[in-house]
Parts: C-alpha cells; structure tokens; sequence
C-alpha cells in the first residue's frame, strides 16, 4: 500500500493519556496513544486505520499499554466473505427496516438512543453508565466526518432503532460505533449493520470491512469472529511502514 509520505502528515497535535482501568481485560490497565487532526483527508484516514489506528470525530488512537499487546486489528475480506446460516436469518427478520445513509447528525433521538443503549448494557453486562450530553456526543461522533464519515440510520414502526456510524475509505469501510434499542433486539441489529456494511462495500468496489480491535476472552468483541474470512494485524507500524495483514 503506497503513500506519498507528505499526504499522509497533516498537521496535528500528539500525546498519550495516563493509565487508566482496562474495560476489556481485569487488573490490567490502558494507556492511549492521541493524534488530533484539524483537518484528516480521507487518504490519511485510511493509511492510519489499514495500520490499526481508530478514529472518533478528530482524535485518531491506538492502545500503547505497557506490557500489554492483546489489542489485534480484525478486517473482513470482502469478496470472499460467505453470510452463515443465522446470518442470513438476521436479513430476513429485517425486511421493513428501513434505511438512511446520510453525514453524520445530532438530534434528540440519537441521545436518548444512545443512552437507553448504554444504560441497558449497564444493566445487561456490567457496563459503566453516565449520560452523554450533546456536546460530547458531537466531538466523538459528528464532527471530523467530513467527506468519508457516515451514519446509516435503522428505522422501524416510524422510529429510530440504530445508528451505525462508519467511515468509507479508499480501500474499505471503517465500523466505528453502533447502537441500538434493545426493545428490538430480536432484531440483531448489530449483526444486520455489518452485513449491510459488506452489500454496501462491495456495491463501491471496496475490499475490506475494518472490524476495529478484537481481544481474545473478551465478550464485547466474541460477535466480531463470527464474520469469516478475515484477517488479523498484530501491532500498529508507523505511517512510513507496510502493514503485515495476516489471515486469522
């Protein structure tokens, strides 16, 4: 994957966070790894995320812990990705749902979404629980989309019931963040998204869906291998190194 190195350093500001508690693994603790772009064009966008960086509104990120490498990148090979036997189920129950791919918005809806998601997984799997406020919501979610963010709006019964918010890149589609009303979730709608999300890649010609980190053991990431063909990236190379995509 070529780049022109001068693209593909815009300006920005770096750091890293101190320690804090790992919502993923127990007594281990995280340390991230910050570069906040003004202004990110979709060719750095991509270059950072094929290199396992994620982003949410203009913070990109990656894990930096120390004596802690569980983090791994997981993509879905497009084309030769084959939908299971439940997989294809979650597509029938979703016949009348509706939906709307548009840039990214803050309404009322998404907040109250949001958080009766949040506070449902709080009450589900332990979750930490406090609402977002607009202001919050719009840092991580709405601004820095620019031309490459998106949000693509479940409806259903004349209702919101999901916002997945992704990125389309030059090579594939970024999964940023999904939520859902979990008065619907007979309706699987997080395993609907990433199947509308590989319909809507290979519709663009696009190779990959980037799945975001995986950590074996962890329950919030087990849905993620259940999409086959994929590969695994062990680390995040420099922006000026080749990417080492493996299959997992």
């Amino acid at each position: 994957m070529k780049q022109n190195i001068n693209e593909l350093n815009p300006e920005s500001i770096d750091f890293s966070m101190l320690d804090y508690e790992c919502s993923y693994l127990p007594n281990k603790e995280v340390r991230m790894n910050y570069k906040y772009v003004h202004h990110a064009s979709k060719k750095f966008v991509t270059a950072v995320i094929h290199r396992g960086w994620r982003r949410f509104g203009k913070y990109f990120f990656h894990p930096v812990c120390n004596g802690c490498t569980e983090c791994k990148s997981l993509r879905i090979d497009v084309e030769n990705f084959k939908p299971t036997t439940s997989q294809k189920r979650s597509i029938k129950r979703n016949k009348d749902t509706q939906i709307v791919m548009q840039k990214p918005t803050l309404t009322k809806n998404h907040l109250n979404l949001y958080n009766s998601y949040h506070l449902a997984k709080e009450k589900s799997d332990g979750w930490k629980h406090s609402n977002i406020r607009g202001t919050e919501y719009s840092e991580n979610f709405v601004t820095g989309a620019y031309e490459f963010g998106k949000e693509v709006l479940y409806i259903k019964d004349e209702k919101l019931i999901g916002v997945d918010l992704i990125d389309i890149l030059e090579d594939g589609i970024s999964s940023i963040y999904f939520y859902y009303d979990h008065d619907y979730s007979r309706l699987s709608l997080g395993t609907y998204s990433l199947l509308y999300q590989v319909e809507l890649a290979k519709s663009l010609g696009l190779k990959w869906i980037y799945l975001g980190y995986w950590v074996e053991g962890c329950k919030a990431f087990a849905y993620k291998t259940n999409f086959n063909n994929q590969e695994i990236l062990d680390g995040f190379p420099d922006i000026s190194k080749i990417a080492n995509w493996q299959e997992n």
